[in-house]
């Protein structure tokens, strides 16, 4: 299958409002389209979903289709299928976090927040989507249930991107229309760029996270990935508690954007450097003022987090009871990283904690001329899952992957990845980003852009 064959007819939220609005299909009929695809030998549903409910989803669309025929849709979007990552809590379902550890947990006594605002906005809940093991890495690799193939170059098995795998590839081979992950160090966009869809990364304290299995409590957001960046805002909106709506397009011309000429596009291969040169040479012919920011504070982060950051350090001691009684049921790749955590000391995290109010600052000064920064999402194309059989290339890869999105988890702005590659080549992503509680500015932004590179890739 080639780069976009799993996205060519995949229609955007707003249209399947519209088609459900207009009666020209149903949410039974959406459901039942979604859980064939998920059922189907030859698909990748069995590697997509950790578990389904399908009774549950059909009763969901059923009530949404009584309720538009008396008039009273829950919402524009209701009967809608979305999928949720294995990190948020269901009722009466176990959250694994992707992992065998976790297995035979109590189910939920309640839904998280954000599964409930979907639920109140009558979306209806598909299924679990697979991650890698307690979301801690950028490839998607899941040795327990599984690793998604990234529809580019299906046929020789690419990474899907995490750790949100299983979303991107529910929504890019309609087993879903939307999929609600987590991004603490690109989870979402990651898995947006490498397979050729849409990843938001709101701001951190704009979507709850009661009910969702924490990575790292600094740095954790709950984002989305979808067909389209109005789709991922409509999304954002909703588990955001405000009106279900994606803001208008902001206009290109004279639009104030950098490029970080530091770290940021170190090690790109050629497939990416030629994309995204050439969707900033599109962007600068629609209007855009892009112009290079040399932004070398970008350089001081590996050794501001070299003993593994907040990530590793909140990551252990959330795990650290289960590690020291079921380490040996956990992926070897992911519990080396979390117990990189028991290496700092106390004044370790404070330091780092401070080190980052700096950093923060400093950034937001340096750019505080600018409406946004763009920058490859990730440096690399998705490679084959059989290149990362070598550890030492795996971890090379993952750090890699990780390192661009990261830097905005690390700064507490917001992001979208969106495709800039020509139709059929290897998926590219663009990010877009702002500062912290830019997210309708920042999602504005990517919709003009967006818009501005879609030729480029006819």
């Amino acid at each position: 299958m080639g780069a976009d064959a799993a996205m060519t007819a995949r229609p955007s939220i707003g249209q399947y409002a519209h088609d459900l609005g207009s009666g020209r299909v149903t949410s039974r009929a959406l459901v039942e389209d979604c859980l064939a695809r998920i059922a189907d030998p030859q698909g990748e549903g069995a590697r997509t979903f950790i578990g389904t409910n399908p009774a549950a989803a059909r009763a969901a669309a059923d009530a949404a289709d009584r309720a538009r025929s008396l008039g009273f849709p829950a919402s524009r979007y209701a009967g809608i299928p979305v999928s949720v990552k294995d990190l948020f809590d269901i009722a009466g379902e176990t959250t694994r976090g992707g992992s065998l550890v976790l297995a035979d947990a109590p189910p939920a006594s309640a839904d998280s927040t954000v599964v409930a605002r979907l639920r109140a906005a009558g979306l209806v809940i598909i299924g679990r989507t697979n991650m890698t093991e307690f979301a801690y890495s950028g490839l998607g690799l899941n040795p327990h249930y599984g690793t998604p193939r990234n529809p580019y170059g299906r046929e020789i098995g690419r990474i899907p991107g995490g750790s949100s795998s299983g979303a991107t590839i529910s929504v890019t081979d309609g087993m879903a229309v939307a999929g609600l992950g987590t991004d603490t160090g690109g989870s979402c966009r990651i898995p947006a760029a490498l397979t050729g869809t849409v990843g938001f990364k709101p701001t951190a304290s704009r979507v709850p996270r009661d009910g969702v299995l924490p990575l790292s409590t600094s740095l954790d957001s709950v984002g989305s990935i979808a067909p389209s960046v109005a789709c991922c805002a409509v999304i954002d909106a909703i588990i955001a508690g405000e009106a279900a709506r994606a803001p208008d397009p902001f206009p290109l011309a004279g639009l104030r954007l950098a490029v970080p000429q530091s770290l940021v596009l170190d090690d790109m291969d050629a497939t990416v450097a030629s994309a995204f040169t050439a969707a900033v040479s599109a962007l600068s012919a629609s209007g855009a003022r892009v112009q290079d920011l040399p932004l070398r504070e970008l350089l001081e982060l590996p050794s501001i987090n070299a003993k593994g950051g907040l990530v590793a350090a909140e990551a252990y001691a959330w795990h650290r009871r289960l590690l020291a009684t079921r380490g040996a049921e956990y992926d070897p790749r992911v519990s080396v990283r979390i117990e990189k955590g028991a290496e700092q000391s106390a004044a370790d995290y404070i330091q780092v904690r401070a080190a980052r109010l700096d950093f923060m600052g400093r950034i937001q000064s340096r750019c505080a001329h600018l409406d946004a920064l763009i920058m490859p999402t990730t440096p690399l194309v998705a490679p084959a899952i059989a290149e990362l059989a070598d550890d030492k290339n795996y971890a090379r890869i993952n750090l890699l992957m990780l390192r661009n999105p990261t830097l905005v988890n690390f700064l507490d702005g917001c992001a979208v990845s969106v495709p800039c590659h020509r139709r059929g080549e290897a998926p590219v992503g663009l990010m877009i980003a702002g500062p912290c509680g830019s997210d309708q500015r920042i999602l504005a932004i990517a919709r003009a852009i967006e818009s501005a590179l879609d030729p480029m890739r006819e």
